[in-house]
């Protein structure tokens, strides 16, 4: 039996019992992974200095590196996200909704486990204790996969969380990690229909449209965020400029990153230049559109192409338009964004509820930053990915997210005529 195989026997099998532990025991088993973090921290960091040594030596972007270092500040923050987990109302056995039917039976409509949950990352081990934590709140078997950069860290963290989840009661194969970094494995993954239950992608587009193409269980489409700020004529220039640099800036290789500016044309010879010098001074290389690289005395400015409205840096580098106004705007993002979170800074309240209206997006911000994209932002906890698509789940995905439902009906002898 193949490794692949191996994991997924033994993760349906500790689903079965997981769904039937409790609230409690849970969430000691997710105190004891939040503990076994940090006590166990010289043994992760050791895991993690391989990874990064390798992917300097392969000259792998600043940004990437940056998704995955681990530290003793970024260890401490995955442990007490692990915390605050256990501190969430468990949503298993929740009740959604009920009726009494005409014949006297009692029909509840209940939150139970998906099961098993697979999930394909690349090189963020902070979301193989993300994962791990949501999957046994909500009693999931979880079987990781992540990419060949984090292959180190991702083992080290799944041994430490798995062994902490198992001594504190857990069934042994509730955390597993597929240490094989050939891409078989991954293909096999994608292919147990009836032993996985959802996978779900997250990374970028390359690995998303991958899992798509060619999973043969359900899958939940997470991640690739070219996500765009609208600066609208009626917009406050200072609050425009702070909150695109941030949106750009704060932490560039992140899917709810800003990607690409729009600003309207009545405006833009105003606000623009303070916008692009702010984004200068952070580092930031600009593409534009002829009317943006006509502001060439504020910076040197690259002609964009039409590739560049639908990519995702994941970088220090930005996608600039002027636009005829807040038609042109709507229509460039529904055609170019990837349905993640777009904004539009305004002062127009009809502008904003239009915007709001037409944007087909996860989430649509006004006058506020796409970095708040986040299950922790939004107050669900730690997430399990940001959807993108409509099916089953949108937006950050908390412990909800990781539930389906079951109907059940209570009568007293009622037979159908």
């Amino acid at each position: 039996m193949s490794e692949v195989m191996t994991l997924a026997t033994r993760a349906r099998e500790a689903a079965q019992r997981l769904g039937n532990t409790s609230t409690e025991q849970r969430n000691r088993a997710l105190l004891a992974m939040a503990h076994a973090l940090t006590h166990n921290q010289d043994e992760i960091l050791a895991a993690n200095a391989k990874d990064l040594d390798a992917a300097r030596a392969k000259n792998v972007a600043t940004a990437l590196v940056d998704r995955l270092e681990l530290n003793p500040s970024r260890l401490k923050s995955m442990s007490e996200a692990l915390k605050a987990l256990a501190l969430l109302s468990d949503p298993i056995g929740e009740v959604i909704a009920g009726h009494t039917l005409p014949n006297g039976i009692q029909v509840s409509q209940i939150r139970v486990p998906l099961g098993v949950v697979a999930i394909i990352y690349e090189a963020r081990p902070n979301v193989t204790a993300d994962a791990a934590g949501l999957c046994i709140k909500t009693g999931n078997a979880v079987i990781l996969r992540g990419g060949s950069l984090a292959v180190n860290s991702n083992i080290a963290l799944t041994r430490v969380l798995a062994a902490a989840a198992t001594n504190a009661g857990m069934p042994v194969g509730s955390v597993q990690s597929v240490e094989s970094t050939d891409r078989a494995a991954a293909e096999e993954l994608m292919g147990l229909h009836g032993y996985i239950d959802v996978l779900i992608p997250r990374g970028g587009a390359g690995l998303i449209k991958s899992v798509v193409e060619n999973a043969k269980v359900p899958v939940i489409e997470t991640g690739v965020g070219n996500c765009h700020v609208y600066v609208h004529k009626d917009a406050d220039p200072e609050m425009a400029k702070r909150i695109v640099v941030n949106a750009k800036c704060q932490r560039p290789g992140v899917c709810n990153a800003a990607e690409s500016l729009l600003v309207d044309e009545e405006a833009h010879a105003k606000v623009l230049p303070p916008i692009l010098k702010a984004l200068e001074e952070n580092g930031v290389t600009i593409v534009g559109d002829d009317p943006t690289r006509a502001l060439g005395a504020v910076m040197r400015i690259e002609r964009a192409s039409e590739e560049d409205w639908g990519t995702e840096y994941l970088d220090l580098k930005m996608s600039v338009k002027v636009v005829a106004g807040l038609d042109e705007a709507i229509q460039h993002i529904n055609t170019y964004g990837t349905k993640h979170s777009e904004a539009i800074i305004t002062e127009d309240y009809s502008a904003a509820r239009r915007f709001m209206r037409e944007i087909d997006a996860a989430a649509v911000y006004v006058n506020a930053s796409t970095r708040f994209t986040d299950g922790g932002e939004f107050g669900m906890g730690a997430e399990i990915g940001i959807s993108t698509q409509k099916l089953h789940a949108r937006g950050p995905m908390g412990l909800a997210a990781l539930t389906s439902t079951k109907f059940v009906a209570m009568g007293s002898g009622q037979i159908r005529e």
